[in-house]
C-alpha cells in the first residue's frame, strides 16, 4: 500500500505534531506531501505554517492556506444554532462543527490536485479521527487515509521531541508550553489533557485565554440587542455585519463580561469519558437569544418537537455525521421551523450571565388579549372544565377499576 501512495494532502497546523507527521509521511511513504491549513478564526498567524512547510521541503505551489471563516459561520455554525444544539445538555460543539468543513475542503483539494491519500494528526483515542475520516469519505471515498497516530510508535511526547530533533524540525516554543491541549476557532477554545485529566481538580484560573473571570468582569451590565431573520443572527445593536463578523462581535462582548465558560466531563464517541474546559462567549449569547426569539415565534408543538430532536441532532454533529442523510433530513425540518423566527431580542450581559430583557417580532404568537390576567372578552374560563375532564378521563376510569394511586 505504501508504495502506491505518490501524493498525500495533510491537514497541517504548523505545530509540532503535524510538522513531525509531514516529515514522517515523506520518510515512511516516500510520497510528495501537500499541506492544507484552514483559517477558521483560530486567532493565530498562519504564514508561519507556510514557512515551516517550505523548510520541510514542501513545494510553494503545494501549500494551501484557505480563509474559511465566513463559510464556517454561515454554513456550519448558524445552521447548528438554528437547532439550539447542545451535546449532553451543555457542550456547544465548537470543535465538532469545525471538522466537517476542514475535511471537506481538504478532500476537494486532494481531488483537484490528483492526490492518492489524505492525512490528519488526530490521535487514535479521540473523536476527531472519526470526524475527519467520515468527512473524507463523503467527498473522496476512493482516496487512502493515513492516520499516523494509528501506525507509528511515536506514542509519547519524549519520542516526538527526539524525532523532531533528529530530523531538524523546529521545536522552539513561544514562552512556556501550556499544561493542556488546546483547539481554537471562531466559535470556541477547548482545553484538555494533563492537569485537566483529574476531574476532581479545579481548572487553573490562568488557563482561560479568551474570557474574563466573571468576578473580574465589569460591575455594570451591558445591554445589547440582537436581530434575527429566519433563525439567523443578522445585526447587533442595529449594525448589520457578515456572519463571521457578527460572531466575532459577540465573542468580544461575551469575553468582556465573562460569559460562556464550561467545565465538562463528556462521553466521547469512542467510548471513554473525557474532561474538557470550553470557552464559547459568543455562542452562549447566541443560544440564549435564539431561544428567546423562538419563544414568541414558534408554535408550541413545533418548539417541543425541536427540543425532542435536538439531542439526536447534537449527537450527529459530535459523532462526525454532519454530511449524513439523517442530519440533512433533520436540518430540513429545523430550517422549515425557522421561517417566522425573525425579530429582536434585548439582552443584558453581566458577570457571566446572559439575561433576556425583551423580545419582539412581527411574527409573534404571543397575544396579550388571551394571556392577560385582567378582564378579557376572548377567553371563557368555563371551557377549562371540559378540557381538564377529558385529560383526566383515563385516571377516572383507572380509579373506578381499582387502579388508583
Amino acid at each position: 500500500m505504501k508504495n502506491s501512495i505518490k501524493k498525500a494532502v495533510l491537514a497541517y497546523s504548523g505545530g509540532l505534531d503535524t510538522s513531525i507527521i509531514l516529515k514522517w509521511l515523506q520518510d515512511e511513504y516516500g510520497c510528495e506531501v501537500l499541506t492544507f491549513t484552514a483559517d477558521i478564526g483560530q486567532g493565530e498567524e498562519l504564514e508561519p505554517a507556510r514557512a515551516k512547510a517550505l523548510a520541510l521541503g514542501v513545494k510553494k505551489e503545494n501549500i494551501f492556506i484557505e480563509d474559511l471563516r465566513e463559510e464556517f459561520v454561515r454554513d456550519y455554525v448558524f445552521p447548528m444554532f438554528r437547532a439550539n444544539a447542545l451535546y449532553e445538555g451543555e457542550y456547544l460543539l465548537g470543535t465538532s462543527i469545525a471538522r466537517p468543513l476542514i475535511a471537506k475542503t481538504q478532500a476537494l483539494i486532494a481531488l483537484r490536485e490528483g492526490a492518492d491519500a489524505l492525512s490528519h494528526g488526530a490521535t487514535g483515542k479521540g473523536n476527531d479521527q472519526v470526524r475527519f475520516e467520515l468527512g473524507y469519505s463523503a467527498f473522496a471515498p476512493n482516496l487512502h487515509i493515513i492516520a499516523p497516530w494509528r501506525e507509528w510508535d511515536l506514542n509519547s511526547r519524549e519520542k516526538l521531541l527526539a524525532y523532531a530533533q533528529k530530523h531538524g524540525i523546529d521545536i522552539a516554543k513561544k514562552g512556556e508550553a501550556p499544561p493542556y491541549s488546546m483547539d481554537a476557532n471562531l466559535l470556541h477554545i477547548s482545553y484538555e489533557g494533563l492537569v485537566l485529566e483529574d476531574p476532581a481538580k479545579p481548572a487553573d484560573g490562568a488557563m482561560w485565554r479568551w474570557s474574563r473571570d466573571p468576578k473580574d468582569a465589569p460591575d455594570e451590565g451591558e445591554v445589547v440587542e440582537l436581530e434575527f431573520a429566519r433563525g439567523d443572527l443578522v445585526a447587533i445593536n442595529d449594525e448589520r455585519l457578515s456572519p463571521a463578523a457578527l460572531l466575532a462581535r459577540l465573542n468580544a462582548l461575551g469575553a468582556k463580561h465573562g460569559c460562556g465558560r464550561l467545565d465538562l466531563v463528556e462521553n466521547r464517541f469512542v467510548g471513554m469519558k473525557s474532561r474538557g474546559c470550553y470557552e464559547t462567549p459568543g455562542g452562549a449569547i447566541l443560544l440564549k437569544a435564539h431561544r428567546a426569539m423562538e419563544s414568541i415565534t414558534l408554535d408550541k408543538e413545533a418548539a417541543h418537537l425541536k427540543d425532542e430532536l435536538m439531542p439526536k441532532y447534537a449527537h450527529l454533529i459530535y459523532n462526525g455525521l454532519w454530511f449524513s442523510p439523517e442530519r440533512l433530513m433533520l436540518q430540513a425540518l429545523i430550517d422549515e421551523s425557522q421561517k417566522f423566527v425573525s425579530g429582536r431580542v434585548g439582552l443584558e450581559l453581566y458577570k457571566g450571565n446572559v439575561i433576556v430583557r425583551s423580545r419582539e417580532s412581527a411574527n409573534s404568537l404571543y397575544d396579550a388579549t388571551y394571556s392577560t390576567f385582567e378582564e378579557d372578552e376572548v377567553y371563557d374560563h368555563k371551557d377549562a372544565a371540559g378540557f381538564i375532564k377529558l385529560n383526566a378521563l383515563r385516571f377516572i376510569i383507572a380509579g373506578k377499576n381499582g387502579r388508583g394511586f
